[in-house]
């Protein structure tokens, strides 16, 4: 009963995180996110990378358009993005990697359960049962 209402805000809070946090790595801040991804161990190229993911898998999410790929390619990028820099500290610094973890676990849940009934993916890619 509230399964699709909660998909959607789910969709939505994670969306907009997601183009917000992508949005400054492609306009014209980008020096400064190379710099960190280098220092980190990650090619300075991956920042663009991460900011095209970010900014259109953000809008993707919104929509419910290509969820169930586009989560689980955020999900791998929240996944690296605990590796290299938030792990740095140690598995223990919970507080280091407690906020990529949640979003990625979130990302997982869309990922494995799909954009629900109010998107663009259930008239496109509903199976022939009708569900």
């Amino acid at each position: 009963m509230l399964q699709p209402a909660a998909l959607l805000i789910l969709r939505l809070a994670l969306g907009i995180m997601f183009f917000t946090h992508g949005y400054p790595k492609l306009a014209g801040s980008g020096a400064g996110f190379v710099a960190f991804f280098s220092q980190h161990g990650l090619p300075g190229f991956m920042v663009y990378v991460a900011g095209v993911l970010e900014v259109f898998g953000g809008m993707l999410l919104v929509l419910g358009l290509f969820t169930r790929v586009t989560a689980m390619l955020l999900a791998v990028e929240m996944g690296v993005a605990i590796w290299k820099v938030h792990l740095a500290k140690g598995y223990l610094a919970f507080h280091e990697y407690e906020f990529p973890l949640i979003v990625g676990a979130a990302c997982l849940v869309l990922a494995s359960v799909g954009a629900g009934m109010i998107s663009i993916d259930r008239p496109l890619f509903k199976d022939k049962t009708g569900k």
